[in-house]
């Protein structure tokens, strides 16, 4: 989890055992699990995902219990662990992007997290299937209307908190709350309710890097159990609910996940993360009408003081440059803004050089934004579906190209009484693929997948149960 979510939790004594030791299972019998959860995963009308910090340990995030976790080198005196990135860059696993194909199949019906990394959210399970026990670092919620906001930055309180933001729908306009509990914070009964609701329904509780301490969070998968359903627990540490499961696998958790994808004979869909800009350019006369004065901003789509963590800074340059004697700037403080004088009658194009941050898939992307003086129209944003459907044109571009850097036009709008125009940009600033259900292949794509994804399927249609049948025979017979 994020180091700064850490420090800013309330101290308590006792946050359960930590330091465990791990237990791997021999690879024969980590194979037959595998086979088993397949098959269990295969029969199940109502399956629920229970996830904790395990699955997210691969994306660079420190748990906390593990022998390297958090509150176990806390305890020992020793210096946290450093994340390999930035939290805000951190990217879903194969587990989370597994869980995204087993939810677009109809197998996956309802997903329960304790994390606060927003990783569920953003590998692309939809909001009414996921419960976030305690809270997203990256979401802020209206108190008064209930509006929810996902940021690209981490928020800065936790505890349910006021923030420094107010809800923009226009009848409301209170001030936000950060999402994420403290511990002496109740259990939202948003989240709750519907989490209890989908494990008294399930015929398996699939519990995913968990250790199944936290109360009463860790109590939920129980409740499958007076149903009939029963208990599958995927984590390298035993916890104290093994002896109510089904099935116990130790094991790393995304390989456990990518074998089962593959016996259901599924793809784990490549991640294409796309982040926002806007981009504004106010325009003005000057006096005796021979030039035009302009202030060109670069901020972020979540208010012009919001933070713009993936950008470093941004290189501005003019096309033909040198024959106009226009300098190029670079921006190098946020907000990144640009003040200058041209001649009215000029016409050129501003290329902007985006330097990207850590943890970004590639150093730098391009925008060309066309500039010449003109009374800025009265355009509005194109609709909802034309954004979805550029955005979805867009990820389709990078996962061919199999790299970042694309970037689109989603929205203009105006302000007239500054004479502003203001475009929103999507921009590609990471793809990760996963070549069948290899967890070690993180940019590449066979021929299949590739024409697949031209023709807009993904695998989802597939059938796997003869495979997964053959492959439970095979092991069967050589046991």
């Amino acid at each position: 989890m994020s180091l700064g979510y850490a420090e800013k939790l309330s101290y308590i004594e006792d946050v359960g055992n930590v330091g465990m030791a791990e237990f791997f299972d021999p690879p024969a019998l980590f194979l037959d699990k595998i086979d088993r959860l397949a098959a269990m995963i295969q029969k199940s009308k109502h399956l629920v995902v229970f996830t904790g910090a395990g699955i997210s340990t691969s994306c660079g995030i420190p748990d906390f219990r593990g022998p390297k976790g958090i509150w176990t080198l806390q305890r020992e005196g020793k210096p946290l662990p450093e994340a390999s990135l930035p939290f805000h860059r951190a990217l879903p696993s194969v587990t989370h992007m597994a869980l995204v194909e087993l939810e677009k199949a109809g197998i996956v019906k309802f997903i329960i997290s304790q994390n606060i990394d927003g990783l569920h959210l953003r590998s692309g399970i939809p909001r009414e299937k996921l419960a976030e026990l305690h809270g997203n670092s990256f979401m802020e919620i209206c108190p008064s209307c209930g509006t929810e906001y996902l940021r690209d930055f981490e928020i800065e309180t936790i505890g349910l908190k006021k923030t420094s933001r107010h809800c923009s729908k226009p009848d409301c306009g209170a001030k936000l709350r950060d999402t994420v509990l403290d511990w002496q914070d109740a259990l939202p009964p948003k989240e709750m309710n519907p989490a209890e609701k989908n494990c008294r329904m399930a015929d398996v509780v699939l519990c995913l890097g968990t250790s199944l301490q936290i109360t009463p969070a860790c109590n939920l998968p129980l409740k499958s159990l007076s149903g009939g359903g029963k208990i599958v627990i995927v984590n390298l540490q035993k916890t104290p609910k093994d002896k109510k499961a089904s099935l116990v696998i130790h094991g790393l958790v995304d390989k456990v996940i990518a074998g089962v994808i593959e016996l259901l004979n599924l793809r784990i869909p490549p991640f294409v993360r796309v982040d926002f800009i806007q981009i504004s350019i106010t325009q003005a006369l000057s006096a005796d009408k021979r030039f035009i004065n302009w202030l060109l901003r670069v901020t972020s789509v979540h208010g012009s003081k919001a933070p713009l963590p993936f950008i470093k800074s941004v290189e501005v340059s003019f096309q033909d440059g040198q024959s106009q004697g226009y300098k190029e700037a670079i921006l190098q403080r946020h907000p990144f803004k640009l003040k200058r004088r041209t001649a009215q009658r000029k016409v050129f194009d501003l290329v902007l050089k985006l330097n990207f941050s850590d943890g970004c898939g590639c150093p730098s992307a391009q925008i060309k934004v066309p500039f010449g003086y003109k009374q800025v129209p009265s355009s509005t944003d194109d609709p909802t579906s034309t954004k979805d459907i550029k955005l979805e044109l867009l990820k389709g571009c990078a996962i061919q190209e199999a790299t970042c850097g694309q970037s689109a036009v989603i929205g203009r709008k105006a302000v007239l009484t500054q004479n502003t125009e203001v475009t929103t940009h999507a921009i590609v600033t990471n793809v990760v693929g996963h070549l069948k259900s290899s967890p070690e292949a993180n940019s590449a794509y066979d021929g299949d997948l590739l024409q697949k994804i031209k023709l807009g399927v993904m695998g989802n249609h597939l059938c796997w149960k003869r495979k997964c049948s053959r492959k439970r025979k095979r092991s069967r017979a050589a046991s």
